[in-house]
């Protein structure tokens, strides 16, 4: 067995026990730090796939950047303690398990279907791409032509949840 697929499966089942790790726990900031681990084996693919320039950005921004932001958020609003409003007993487990459920057949219905025909590439595309414009441009031409207004909403998105997560903490204080 290659030495990468084995990775691959390695940092697979880290990443999918981390995130189960991170959606089963009570507390907030565990549940964050959990997600960072999620976050640092899906970079870890990134890199197992050639694509180090994502990798690198995933964790500057997925796991450096973001994460921080939550976990500020989390201590700002001492989003700690469980409060009356938890779903508990009989109906979360029925919620979970139902969610769960749906999200399973969503898996089995992707799984099962062929992929589209346009996002299939040409043998030697990618790397012929990257050669000819590098990482680099590969990635960012398209964010800032093709993408750039939904860049800029997810921008404005960001600041929104900065400015509300300040001003609720604001009224706690």
């Amino acid at each position: 067995m290659p030495v990468t697929l084995v990775l691959f499966w390695t940092f697979a089942a880290i990443a999918v026990g981390s995130a189960l790790l991170c959606i089963t726990r009570r507390s907030a900031v565990a549940s964050a730090l959990w997600l960072v681990v999620t976050l640092f084996q899906i970079a870890a693919l990134f890199v197992l796939l050639d694509a180090q320039f994502l990798a690198v950005l995933q964790v500057l921004v997925y796991a450096g950047a973001i994460m921080v932001l939550f976990l500020f958020v989390i201590m700002l609003l001492n989003l700690g303690r469980a409060t009356a409003s938890d779903i508990k007993g009989p109906t979360g487990l029925a919620i979970a398990t139902l969610l769960a459920g749906v999200m399973g057949l969503q898996l089995f219905v992707l799984a099962r279907a062929a992929p589209p025909a346009d996002l299939a590439l040409p043998a030697g595309g990618l790397e012929a791409a990257q050669r000819a414009q590098g990482m680099v441009a590969m990635v960012a031409r398209p964010l800032f032509d093709t993408y750039l207004v939904p860049f800029e909403i997810t921008s404005v998105l960001l600041l929104a949840a900065i400015v509300g997560a300040v001003v609720l903490a604001k009224r706690h204080l």
